[in-house]
């Protein structure tokens, strides 16, 4: 490949392209918004959309930046169905839960935690359940299935025409893989699923080549580079930059807390504590919870600065968001709400900025960190609410990476690399402690609460009372 390397890092919420020189120089970034829209009773990816405003931003991109070649970043629990040249079934939103008669038929399939680690999901997290959902409901659409492929390798087979797998997306909670073993799942052997999935190549690869037609009238040819998961790309972009013992803290919708150091004997499967696999197919002890969505829920959507004297005014009120308003995290059994007292506008965002750090802190110390943390993505951007961290985090060191986006920068890193070259260094920068009074007392009285609270509901699930799970 010569020339600047393309990366679409596609989120959840948000998709974007982002261009990088051959020296690791950031020279270009587009955003949009993906679709999501109904279809035979199901919520699906308006992928044609999306592969419009792909294909159209990469002209543009390679006449302006000389661009060589393209690599896909992508949220987890996605998948495609294909044959051919053919998308056999729209690409599911994973923030829906299949029909409890399905369920009832999957759940007491899905490995033991032992296996996989990854414990039961809700909704689509753990992308086997949505796919055995398609098997029973579209038997013949899944009986033609040439491979089911993953988010990142469905766009790779968009552009060039290559279906395959790989290691970070299939093992992302998927309840497909087996990381000790470094294979399939039981699950995939015992419903006959194994023949459906495509050879394995790294993250990185080089898989083949797209045919870019330009506004003038000419076409480029561009390399096309095996994409890999999200959270997983900024873990290999860290590490490929020279930091060890580390745990690091990848936010965007989700946020993922991976600590490689973390035991796996240590992993709760009752707090949605995972072991993810590393772009090198390496076992990742992880924790996550929706704070990027949670916070825009708490918030009311709040996209303007939050001042310390907002957040001590709702500290001093004893107000606090409590989980959990999203599904997913550290406290499945309970529905998020506030307790103290009514606030609105900055106030409000006070509350939901003070949950996701009380949630962060929280999930440090579930996964035995006591490392160097690396805080990426969206919230390493809110200057408040990382030095509060830091703050609560005294013992550690808390570092971001002045290029903020770990997960782009990661696939670009790893594409780069398949060629030979390693442009990055380690560009973290200390994140300087706020001096926020009464911050570490909020803490205690929050997970005071919020422990009560969980055990509550557990007591309630035992009595045979119902569960209150959490919900948006």
């Amino acid at each position: 490949m010569s020339g600047a390397l393309a990366v679409f890092d596609l989120g959840k919420t948000n998709s974007k392209l982002f261009v990088f020189a051959p020296d690791g120089t950031l020279l270009d970034e587009r955003r949009t918004k993906p679709v999501w829209k109904p279809f035979r009773g199901r919520n699906v990816l308006d992928d044609d959309r999306l592969f419009t405003w792909m294909s159209a931003e990469l002209a543009e991109v390679v006449a302006a930046h000389d661009v060589g070649g393209m690599m896909v970043s992508a949220h987890g629990c996605a998948f495609a169905l294909v044959r051919g040249t053919e998308l056999l079934h729209p690409i599911l939103d994973y923030e829906q839960e299949i029909p409890q008669p399905i369920a009832k038929i999957i759940d007491p399939m899905l490995p033991d935690y032992s296996e996989t680690y990854t414990p039961w999901l809700p909704l689509g997290f753990s992308i086997a359940r949505h796919i055995y959902w398609l098997a029973t409901e579209e038997p013949q659409t899944f009986a033609a299935t040439a491979a089911i492929l993953c988010y990142p390798q469905y766009w790779g087979w968009r552009f060039a025409g290559r279906p395959l797998a790989e290691w970070s997306y299939l093992g992302a909670h998927s309840q497909l893989w087996a990381p000790l073993k470094r294979d399939f799942s039981s699950l995939v052997d015992r419903l006959g699923w194994r023949e459906k999935f495509s050879e394995i190549a790294p993250a990185g690869a080089v898989i083949g080549e797209a045919r870019i037609e330009l506004a003038d009238g000419t076409s480029r040819s561009i390399s096309v580079h095996n994409g890999v998961h999200d959270s997983n790309a900024a873990l290999a972009y860290y590490r490929m930059t020279g930091l060890t013992g580390f745990t690091l803290v990848s936010t965007g919708t989700w946020v993922i807390i991976i600590n490689l150091d973390c035991p796996l004997g240590a992993l709760d499967r009752e707090r949605d504590m995972i072991a993810n696999v590393t772009v090198d197919g390496e076992p990742a002890p992880s924790l996550r919870f929706m704070g990027g969505r949670e916070y825009d829920l708490i918030s009311d959507g709040w996209n303007r600065p939050i001042s310390q004297e907002a957040v001590e005014r709702v500290m001093a009120r004893g107000i606090f968001a409590m989980p959990s308003w999203a599904a997913g995290g550290p406290f499945p059994e309970i529905r998020g709400h506030i307790v103290g007292g009514e606030v609105e506008g900055e106030e409000r965002a006070a509350v939901a900025a003070l949950y996701v750090l009380m949630m962060t802190d929280l999930s440090l110390d579930l996964i035995h960190s006591d490392n160097l943390l690396v805080v990426d993505g969206g919230l390493a951007k809110i200057d408040l609410l990382t030095a509060m961290l830091a703050q609560l985090r005294h013992r550690q060191t808390v570092v971001h990476s002045t290029m903020s986006e770990g997960s782009a920068t990661g696939a670009a890193a790893l594409a780069f690399k398949a060629l030979g070259r390693s442009p990055f260094r380690d560009e973290t920068v200390p994140i300087v402690a706020s001096r926020v009074s009464g911050l570490e007392t909020y803490r205690d009285r929050w997970r005071e609460l919020a422990d009560q609270a969980r055990a509550a509901a557990r007591a309630d699930l035992r009595s045979g009372h119902g569960a209150r799970g959490a919900g948006a």
